[in-house]
């Protein structure tokens, strides 16, 4: 089966937020990603013959890119189709003259990043308290950083 990736469309917003919800402790709306599809933001899917296995979201600033979402399903993960997305999406950024890709991870996605330290992103901040977890507690963000 080909991997293929594509832009994102209104029609898929229900599929991406099936895998959304699967893997993403506190995942985003339909409202985030009719949102960041009115914005122009790059939104993308990834295909696996007929089926959707994936998404990314990267907002474009003047010089740099800022990935805001990238998911995989469950089932599909663990083989190789979140490093083949996320080379994709940051090839296009490289192509379209941004100089860097930033990121947030939560600290305890040691999947991800593992992953983004293995494309060549590095530690670059942390935002402590970022992200809500259960029981009204927080959770630090990694904030990483790749130059292209």
């Amino acid at each position: 089966m080909n991997f293929i990736l594509r832009d994102m469309t209104d029609s898929d917003i229900a599929s991406v937020l099936q895998i959304e919800r699967q893997i993403h402790l506190h995942p985003w709306t339909l409202g985030n990603f009719k949102d960041a599809l009115a914005s122009e933001y790059i939104c993308k899917v990834a295909e696996l013959g007929e089926k959707m296995i994936g998404y990314t979201v990267l907002m474009q600033g003047v010089d740099e890119a800022e990935l805001l979402d990238i998911g995989i399903a469950l089932s599909q993960q663990r083989q190789g189709w979140g490093r083949k997305l996320l080379q994709a999406i940051l090839t296009q950024a490289q192509e379209l003259g941004k100089q860097r890709v930033v990121l947030e991870v939560r600290a305890s996605n040691v999947p991800a990043i593992g992953l983004y330290l293995s494309m060549g992103f590095v530690e670059i901040g942390l935002r402590r308290d970022y992200y809500p977890v259960e029981n009204s507690s927080r959770e630090d963000a990694i904030l990483m950083g790749l130059v292209l």
